[in-house]
């Protein structure tokens, strides 16, 4: 872990202590507005904390308050398809674990695998399946990296979200996640074989952090905002553009949801 970073960030907010790490994935930027007295870290000041390098993904730390909860927010994150490691979150979540974070608040955009699951809804994760079967502990020595995967996104957590987005007047679903490594979007084929093994949505990111957040002893809730259905389900012309534009068109909406969630989240 970098000592550098972690020294530069309580350089930044000297006594800050926050106990929620969020990572905002694609139309979830909106959160910020709702943090309380922020305090901006451009990655750059932070030591081995990723370059922004997708559209629709910024690249600051934020800390501040939601609700009565310190958050830690990184907009932005690495993804896998980038440089092929499926690893480049590890410092960053290293390094929020260690300043006080033992929640890790995950969102992304995704596409349906379901009719009744369609775009601008929002589901929060409770399985996922790793399609690559890359892990970001490959290398790590010791019995700690065997981490289990039962219950890898909190049941407790889970249901708290549900509650509270419908005490926004918000329909939470759930379902199964199925991380693809991308940056290419699925064909029609492999939607309907990930359809069969039983995903729901599908996306190119929250797995590897799910996995470096519970060999960590970190909780995880994962919330996914649907832009579109899967190839072949629509006649939807996929792209990262029309992704991005769907993304913006409930961002509000998600921001607030979420937002409510995490400031009014029980326990860490």
């Amino acid at each position: 872990m970098s000592n550098t970073a972690l020294q530069a960030l309580k350089d930044r907010a000297p006594g800050f202590v926050p106990s929620v790490a969020v990572v905002l994935g694609s139309g979830w930027g909106g959160l910020t507005a709702h943090i309380r007295y922020p305090i901006r870290i451009p990655y750059a000041e932070l030591q081995g904390f990723p370059a922004a390098g997708v559209a629709g993904h910024g690249g600051e730390l934020w800390l501040g308050h939601i609700g009565a909860k310190a958050v830690a927010v990184m907009s932005g994150r690495k993804h896998g398809y980038e440089t092929g490691a499926v690893d480049g979150m590890k410092l960053p979540l290293q390094v929020l674990q260690s300043v006080g974070c033992r929640v890790l608040v995950q969102t992304n955009a995704a596409g349906s695998l379901r009719s009744d699951l369609p775009p601008l809804s929002l589901m929060a994760i409770s399985d996922h399946l790793n399609l690559p079967q890359r892990s970001p502990l490959v290398g790590e020595t010791g019995a700690e990296r065997f981490v289990s995967m039962v219950d890898a996104y909190d049941p407790e957590m889970l249901a708290h979200a549900i509650t509270s987005a419908a005490e926004q007047g918000a329909h939470l679903y759930t379902g199964v996640y199925a991380w693809a490594f991308g940056p290419q979007f699925e064909t029609p084929a492999e939607i309907r074989m990930l359809a069969h093994l039983g995903a729901d949505a599908v996306g190119m990111s929250t797995v590897p952090e799910t996995i470096l957040a519970r060999h960590l002893g970190m909780r995880v809730l994962a919330l996914s905002l649907i832009t579109n259905m899967g190839a072949g389900l629509s006649q939807e012309h996929l792209s990262h553009a029309h992704t991005l534009s769907q993304a913006a068109a409930a961002s509000q909406n998600a921001s607030a949801v979420l937002a409510h969630i995490i400031g009014t989240l029980e326990r860490e």
